[in-house]
């Protein structure tokens, strides 16, 4: 007989966070949380592991459809354990402390390293424009990433309407680009063949490099106790988001596939500019740079506000100290967002960031399996737990994405030992720490 595992009541912070978010930030967030400058520079990368357009866009839309079964999972635990903090709400609920403090800690960096390394591409993108600042990466990029924290520090308010606004402008200025490209004359095709032929291998690698583009999807559930209806704009806003998501990463690969010939984007780490360039000429890189640091920017904040969150849900748990559940009088969780923006921050400054954030993508796949898994274990543990939302297809569908994260966690491991290395050392760490006496949250 399975012995349920206590779903312990979150204490209240000294100052409550505020339940003003809606629907609209719901998708604003899931979107400006996954579309970063990743779909601009790896399209060329995932034809350069499959030899056919038509395999890379099945593959493109597929991780959507994936993600989309992944939805169906988060929306069902986060909205039956509302709180904030994101997966290792669910991982805390079904596993217990070592369990919640693993997937917590390991999702923190996660956002983390983003941060970081997105504010040194947003420099370099400005570099491209502003010469002089060129060699001052680092340091223009820390003061990026200052400038957003201190907005969100503010208020959740000011953070919110920036998320909004800035990932309506990327929407609209990623369709603008699309339907630019699209407009140009298609590229000549060569009968060259690639020099990669099909492979299994191939095909896990690509997928891997897209999965990538698509993490952040699962944004909206990290503001539980902050969206005005949970129960309905969770899972509402996982889904909207996802479809706009999918929708937009196939049409830029296929508007990319339409204007350039297929040996040039296999090439090419920034295949929207050498698109835009061929119809409107070298001065055009401003656009494409306009519509980088608009993409670039809208996905800091996403992940300064949500990896804010992880943090004082871990303090709510008690697996952090109280200090790090305390909320300023704007809703922000203060403590918090100064330990994430001062690791943020030296990240950027040390530009030491490629070897932690390749390592990271493999705990991203291994947070979500977590929560797949705590999805069944709580079906089992806490049968009577209150779900507002239930996973469609249970167990089928919920099986069957625990079986492709968890598949991708071993491939993934398989091709990147490094990671794997990291991977253990996580949970080596975790699993003692979370046995830990509770912090104190009187």
């Amino acid at each position: 007989m399975t012995t349920p595992v206590p779903i312990l009541p979150a204490p209240p912070p000294r100052r409550h966070l505020f339940r003003v978010l809606g629907l609209a930030f719901g998708v604003a967030v899931g979107v400006g949380g996954t579309i970063g400058g990743g779909i601009l520079r790896t399209p060329g990368s995932v034809l350069d592991h499959v030899p056919s357009v038509w395999l890379a866009l099945a593959l493109w839309a597929a991780c959507g459809l994936h993600c989309l079964l992944g939805a169906n999972v988060v929306a069902e635990v986060m909205t039956a354990v509302p709180r904030t903090g994101g997966l290792m709400v669910a991982s805390r609920a079904a596993f217990g402390r070592s369990g919640g403090l693993l997937v917590g800690w390991t999702d923190w960096l996660n956002f983390v390293a983003g941060i970081g390394a997105l504010s040194i591409v947003c420099a370099e993108y400005l570099a491209l424009v502003v010469p002089k600042v060129a060699g001052s990466e680092g340091l223009l990029g820390a003061a990026i990433a200052l400038f957003l924290f201190a907005l969100n520090w503010a208020g959740v308010r000011q953070g919110s309407l920036t998320q909004i606004f800035t990932t309506l402008a990327k929407v609209v200025l990623l369709s603008a680009l699309i339907g630019l490209v699209f407009t140009s004359s298609p590229a000549i095709r060569h009968a060259a063949p690639n020099p990669r032929p099909l492979s299994l291998f191939g095909i896990i690698v690509a997928y891997q490099i897209i999965y990538g583009v698509y993490s952040g999807w699962a944004s909206p559930a990290y503001f539980a106790e902050e969206h005005t209806a949970p129960s309905r704009n969770i899972p509402r806003s996982l889904v909207m988001s996802l479809l706009l998501i999918t929708s937009l990463y196939v049409l830029i690969n296929a508007a990319l596939i339409h204007a350039l010939p297929i040996e040039r984007l296999r090439a090419s780490e920034l295949p929207a500019a050498e698109a835009i360039a061929n119809l409107l000429g070298p001065t055009s890189i401003k656009l494409v740079v306009l519509v980088a640091l608009v993409t670039v920017i809208s996905c800091i904040n996403a992940g300064i506000m949500t990896g804010v969150r992880i943090l004082h849900g871990l303090s709510q748990e008690g697996l952090l100290p109280t200090a790090f559940s305390h909320v300023n009088r704007g809703g922000t969780p203060d403590v918090a967002m100064g330990t994430t923006a001062l690791a943020a921050i030296l990240l950027a400054l040390s530009g030491q960031f490629e070897t932690v954030f390749r390592a990271m993508s493999a705990l991203v796949i291994f947070s979500l399996a977590m929560t797949d898994a705590s999805l069944f274990r709580l079906r089992r543990s806490a049968p009577d737990l209150p779900r507002p939302y239930r996973a469609r297809g249970y167990p089928w569908l919920p099986g069957l994405v625990l079986l492709l994260d968890a598949g991708l966690v071993v491939a993934f491991l398989a091709r990147d030992l490094r990671s794997g290395a990291f991977l253990l050392l996580a949970v080596v760490i975790c699993v003692p720490l979370g046995r830990m006496k509770r912090w104190s949250n009187e």
